[in-house]
């Protein structure tokens, strides 16, 4: 099992005369931009808890900012529900003391989206990224190849985003920075390069193929159907793939970030889920409503759907493993 940028468990604590390891330096750095990043939509949410009781007002503030953060009406609900049922089941008495639960509430209903790559079953592992424009997708493809690289898996990547003119471009910096082979054409059919980088993935024993698709809307239905073309080419070169399909999602969208996972997830059929840009962003809470609606997805769906990284910013280290716990914590700290 390969887990891209999982953090190690902190080791026990430093004895004094030793300060702290470099992994619990770089969780703590993380954590910490992280809320500083959810800022927006954390401080709206943990302002509820100024009071000095617990009664049907505070409980109105704190429905009105899971709104205000996007998370939506089901989720939101399921929330307070099982909110209201620990602080009964605690005695809790103080606002500070409901935080904390919410934070337990918040942690339990985003865990299911946690989860790991699995990189080891398949070689070359093939995965397939889509996205709307303008949600950073190959920028995305440019970071998980580096990283990728970083921790010694041979990685091979595909321009079929042939819709936007500088896309290939731009894969192509990203694969002379990261020092890996491209397989792209002028003009080309996005399927055929596709099934082109499969066929090449295999025969030079990639690791990794990693396939940027184009950007589209899924509003734009004869796009939506190219990707499904490019789904069944992949699996001609290879009858397993793609065996990833991921979706990356602005976290600034909000609301039609839910939309667009619907969408793509029912032409495709996804299996996991990048969300970039929630830095700054007041409607982190999206990732509730994601949740709520992973769990209540097709069940005949080949793998539950995961949330495998979130991006708080433009630099390397600023896409980061999706933890459940950390996320919940940073959201209404």
């Amino acid at each position: 099992m390969f887990s891209l940028f999982k953090r190690k468990t902190p080791a026990p604590t430093a004895l004094p005369d030793q300060g702290p390891s470099a992994s619990q330096v770089a969780a703590q750095t993380w954590l910490g931009r992280l809320r500083s990043s959810l800022q927006r939509t954390g401080s709206s949410i943990a302002g509820v808890f100024g009071g000095k009781v617990i009664d049907d007002t505070l409980y109105e503030e704190l429905e009105s900012a899971l709104l205000m953060a996007d998370a939506g009406m089901p989720a939101t609900q399921a929330v307070l529900q099982a909110l209201k049922l620990r602080v009964k089941a605690s005695g809790s008495t103080q606002p500070a003391q409901v935080k904390e639960l919410l934070t337990e509430v918040l942690t339990e209903v985003l865990l299911p989206l946690q989860g790991e790559w699995s990189l080891d079953v398949n070689k070359p592992t093939v995965i397939m990224v889509a996205g709307v424009n303008g949600a950073g997708k190959t920028t995305t493809i440019g970071k998980l190849t580096r990283h990728l690289s970083d921790a010694g898996h041979s990685v091979l990547l595909a321009a079929a985003d042939t819709f936007r003119a500088a896309a290939k471009e731009q894969l192509l910096v990203w694969a002379d920075r990261n020092q890996v082979d491209i397989i792209s054409q002028d003009q080309g059919d996005p399927a055929a390069v596709s099934f082109d980088a499969v066929t090449a993935g295999k025969a030079r024993g990639r690791d990794v193929v990693l396939i940027d698709t184009a950007g589209r809307l899924p509003t734009q239905l004869h796009l939506m159907d190219e990707l499904k073309k490019i789904q069944r080419v992949i699996q001609k070169a290879d009858t397993k793939a793609p065996h990833e399909v991921l979706l990356v999602i602005d976290g600034n969208t909000g609301q039609n970030a839910l939309a667009q996972v619907k969408a793509f997830d029912e032409a495709l059929g996804l299996t996991g889920l990048i969300v970039t840009k929630l830095d700054g962003t007041a409607k982190g809470g999206v990732l509730a409503a994601i949740a709520l609606w992973a769990q209540q997805r097709d069940p005949q769906a080949d793998q539950p759907l995961k949330v495998y990284f979130i991006g708080i910013g433009e630099k390397l280290e600023d896409l980061q493993a999706f933890n459940a716990q950390e996320f919940a914590q940073a959201l209404i700290s």
